[in-house]
C-alpha cells in the first residue's frame, strides 16, 4: 500500500512540498546522504523508496537490527558493481540506524564520503545522540512529523479505493464511524492504521464473501474486533468533547481523584490531544488550587513536560499523577477572584498615575519633581515590612486578594492580616 510517487505521500508537505529541499534534490537528480528522523509510521521508509524510484538509483534496504559488519562489506561490493557495470548510484537505506554500534557506523563512513553510496538512515531516536559525529556531519537531518488526522484519513481512503496497491479490488467501503475510530486509534501512525484496516476488511469479507456488484461495508464493529478495543463515544470537536473535559475539571475541583482519573482515561483512550488536557490542568492549578498549594502549578507543568518528553503511553502516567495530586490538593480560587477584580478595576478606572514616592528617580530633574521622595525601604523596618501605600491614590484603600484558611494559603492569610492591621492602625 506504499505510495510510489512523491505527490502521493501524505502529511509531510513541509519536507516534500513544491519548494522543499527533498523535491528539489529529486527533480535535479542530486540526492544527498540524509537521516530521516520521525515517529513510527510517518513515512520514512516510503520516502526513501520514492527517492530511489524517482531518481532511478539502485536501492538496497538494510536492517541495522539484523546485519553486521560482514553484511556491510557485501553491500559495499554490490554498490561497486552497480557503479562499474550498470552506471547506477546506490542508495543504501538503513532502517533503525540508531541501533548500529560505532564500528558498524565507521564501516560506512569512508564510502559515504567518497560518494560510492548515498546513505539514507531512518530513526525514531534523536540522531544527535545515536549517530556518530563524523557520519552525522556528512548527512542532512530531515525531520518528519507525526501524521495529522487528515493525512491518516487520506491514507485510509486511498487504501480502500486503490485496486492495484490497496483493497480496491475487494469492492469495500469504509463506514464513517469506523474510519474515525481507525484515525483516532492510530495516533498518527499510518502503518498501524493500514494494518488495522486490513484485518477489519478480512473480518468483513469473512461474514459475506465479495460478490459482483455488491459492495461490502467495513463497519465500526469490524474495526473494534480487529483492534480488540471498543470505540469510545467522543467527538473532539463536538458536545461530547466539552462534556467530558467539563466532567474532568469539576471532578478535580470537587476533590474526587477517582472520577478525575476516569475522565482523564476516557479522553486519552478516545484520542484527545494529551497536551490539551495538560494545559487544562496547568490552568486548574492556578484557578482552583492557587496558593493553597503552590507546588501544584509546578507539578502540573512538570507533567506536561514529561508527556512532551515521553509521549504515549509512558507519558500518560505523568498526567495521571498530576490529576490525582490536583484533585487531592487544598483548593482556593482567591487568586482567580482577585485577578478578575483587578482587571475590572483597571478597565473602569483607566491608567491611574503612579504615586510619586514609588516612582523611579534616575535623574536630578525627577528628584526635584518629587519622584521617590518619602519612599520607605522595606528591609530597613521590622519583619521587612514598611507601612506605605503602593496603589494609586484614587484606589489606595482597595483590597483584592483574600486568601482562604486552607493549605499554605492559611499562612499567607496570617501574614497578610498582620500587615493590613498594622497599616490600618498607622493610618488612624
Amino acid at each position: 500500500m506504499r505510495p510510489h510517487r512523491l505527490a502521493d505521500l501524505f502529511g509531510q508537505d513541509a519536507v516534500t512540498g513544491p519548494d522543499s529541499l527533498i523535491r528539489h534534490a529529486i527533480e535535479n537528480d542530486r540526492i544527498f546522504s540524509m537521516i530521516l528522523w520521525g515517529p513510527p509510521g510517518c513515512g520514512k521508509t516510503t520516502l526513501a523508496r520514492i527517492i530511489a524510484r524517482e531518481t532511478r538509483s539502485h536501492f538496497l534496504h538494510f536492517s541495522a537490527v539484523l546485519a553486521g559488519v560482514k553484511q556491510i562489506r557485501e553491500v559495499i561490493e554490490e554498490a561497486k558493481k552497480q557503479k562499474q557495470f550498470q552506471r547506477k548510484r546506490t542508495i543504501l537505506f538503513v532502517d533503525e540506524i540508531h541501533r548500529f554500534n560505532k564500528a558498524q557506523q565507521d564501516a560506512f563512513l569512508h564510502h559515504v564520503e567518497s560518494g560510492l553510496i548515498t546513505l539514507i538512515g531512518a530513526t525514531t531516536e534523536n540522531p544527535s545522540f545515536e549517530v556518530i559525529s563524523p557520519l552525522l556531519s556528512r548527512c542532512r537531518v530531515i525531520v518528519l512529523s507525526l501524521l495529522d488526522e487528515d493525512a491518516v484519513g487520506r491514507v485510509l481512503d486511498r487504501a480502500i479505493q486503490d485496486g492495484e496497491n490497496g483493497l480496491g479490488d475487494l469492492n469495500l467501503s469504509l463506514a464513517a464511524d469506523a474510519r474515525d475510530h481507525l484515525i483516532q486509534i492510530s495516533s498518527g501512525d499510518a502503518r498501524s492504521a493500514l494494518n488495522s484496516l486490513e484485518v477489519a476488511a478480512t473480518l468483513a469479507l469473512a461474514e459475506s464473501p465479495p460478490r459482483p456488484g455488491i459492495r461490502r461495508k467495513v463497519t465500526l464493529d469490524h474495526v473494534e474486533k480487529a483492534l480488540q478495543k471498543k470505540a469510545l463515544i467522543y467527538d473532539k470537536g463536538g458536545d461530547e468533547h466539552f462534556n467530558v473535559i467539563s466532567a474532568f475539571h469539576k471532578s478535580l475541583r470537587g476533590s474526587d481523584p477517582d472520577a478525575a482519573l476516569y475522565w482523564l482515561a476516557r479522553m486519552l483512550e478516545a484520542g484527545e490531544d494529551a497536551l490539551y488536557v495538560a494545559r487544562r490542568m496547568v490552568r486548574f492549578a492556578s484557578e482552583d488550587v492557587g496558593n493553597a498549594d503552590p507546588f501544584a502549578l509546578r507539578l502540573a507543568l512538570g507533567a506536561m513536560e514529561a508527556f512532551r518528553f515521553l509521549g504515549h503511553p509512558e507519558g500518560d502516567l505523568a498526567l495521571a499523577q498530576a490529576a490525582a495530586y490536583l484533585a487531592t490538593a487544598p483548593k482556593s480560587n482567591s487568586i482567580y477572584n482577585a485577578w478578575n477584580q483587578v482587571k475590572q478595576t483597571v478597565r473602569e478606572k483607566g491608567a491611574l498615575p503612579v504615586p510619586l514616592h514609588i516612582r523611579n528617580a534616575p535623574t536630578g530633574l525627577m528628584k526635584d519633581l518629587g519622584y521617590g521622595k518619602g519612599y520607605r525601604y522595606a528591609h530597613d523596618f521590622k519583619d521587612g515590612y514598611a507601612v506605605q501605600d503602593y496603589l494609586p491614590d484614587a484606589i489606595a484603600d482597595s483590597l483584592f486578594y483574600f486568601p482562604t484558611d486552607r493549605g499554605y494559603e492559611k499562612m499567607i492569610a496570617g501574614r497578610l492580616k498582620k500587615w493590613r492591621t498594622l497599616k490600618e492602625k498607622t493610618k488612624k
